[in-house]
């Protein structure tokens, strides 16, 4: 069953988990025509055909240094018996948490490669868990559609699908049915949803999307915030710095912790408009008013030519001197569980 919400200017109860917050007219990151676009005030691409040349040759270069000690857990996390309020980070943009005692998991890409039938990079690292692994869970939420977000293959080895709930941005309930999910909530930015005792708002993101030739930003785009009596975590799929970020810390903040993007930067003139340095990650923790930001998107597959691991030191040194705090900015290894 996919559910989404119609334009209208009441609020309805939908069947099943909770109520979908409803919008009166068509707001401004709709395309008259169709499809999406960023919010106003969102940096844009300034490259030539000659950087895409630049990088893509630096791509074919580009090799993965050895390997830091100690990026993965010791032991693999056991998800079904995580406690309220406590996260594990699979690899990539991909978590367990469990809020309001819900067992949530973002954006589950698992598999070798990042791409259509066995295409694309693939990792370096592989996930913590195994897609067929996973125990059940309470919901499982999907930021856009790029192949390293939403995994197709991951996701119809998932053996619950037919019970577990997806949360998605708009456009992309069919695709996921055709992976066998048959419970799947399509939101709109500023669109609430509730499970249960937990509260999910789809949120803006300065990103883009597609999966092929001819689709680029016919599906929307989304972070989201999960929100329960005790704790406030907010989950930036992919996305780049914007003056919408500061708006989302007055509507939907503060937040105790805050999943952020770190890695896949460079060059800027390509990356500046879809993926944040981990400088501009503190700035966006900063702006929605995070008390703690985890920087995930790193450690799994070289996306772009630089060292994949720079964004570590990186990220952990712009805390120091944005004055967000070292220990605030969290670096998790693979298959880690802390508590929030």
């Amino acid at each position: 069953m996919a559910r989404h919400c119609a334009r209208v200017s009441t609020s309805l109860d939908m069947s099943g988990h909770g109520k979908l917050t409803e919008m009166t007219q068509a707001p401004p990151h709709h395309r008259p025509g169709g499809g999406f676009r960023n919010p106003p005030g969102s940096p844009v691409q300034s490259a030539t055909p000659r950087d895409f040349l630049r990088f893509m040759l630096a791509m074919r270069r580009a090799k993965v240094p050895p390997l830091p000690p100690g990026l993965a857990a010791p032991t693999p996390p056991d998800l079904a018996v995580l406690a309220e309020n406590e996260i594990a980070w699979l690899g990539h943009a991909c978590f367990a948490f469990r809020m309001a005692g819900k067992l949530v998991l973002t954006d589950p890409y698992l598999s070798r490669t990042a791409g259509p039938v066995g295409l694309g990079p693939k990792r370096f690292l592989d996930a913590a868990v195994k897609a067929e692994a996973l125990p059940r869970l309470d919901l499982i939420a999907i930021s856009h559609n790029h192949y390293d977000h939403l995994d197709t293959r991951a996701l119809s080895a998932y053996c619950y699908r037919a019970e577990t709930p997806v949360v998605c941005p708009l456009g992309l309930a069919a695709l996921l049915r055709r992976q066998g999910f048959r419970d799947v909530v399509e939101l709109d930015w500023w669109q609430d949803w509730r499970l249960g005792e937990l509260a999910i708002t789809c949120l803006p993101a300065v990103h883009f999307s597609g999966r092929g030739l001819g689709d680029r930003n016919r599906t929307l785009w989304a972070s989201f915030a999960f929100a329960s009596q005790t704790r406030n975590v907010w989950f930036g799929g992919d996305t780049a710095p914007g003056a919408v970020f500061r708006e989302i810390g007055e509507r939907a903040g503060p937040f105790d912790l805050a999943l952020v993007g770190i890695g896949a930067y460079e060059p800027r003139s390509i990356m500046q408009a879809s993926h944040a340095t981990p400088e501009e990650a503190i700035g966006i923790a900063r702006d929605i008013g995070a008390k703690t930001a985890v920087g995930m998107h790193w450690g799994s597959i070289m996306l772009t030519p630089e060292d994949p691991f720079e964004a570590l030191l990186r990220f952990k040194r712009a805390a120091l001197e944005q004055q967000f705090g070292e220990t605030a900015a969290w670096v998790m290894q693979l298959g880690e569980v802390r508590a929030f």
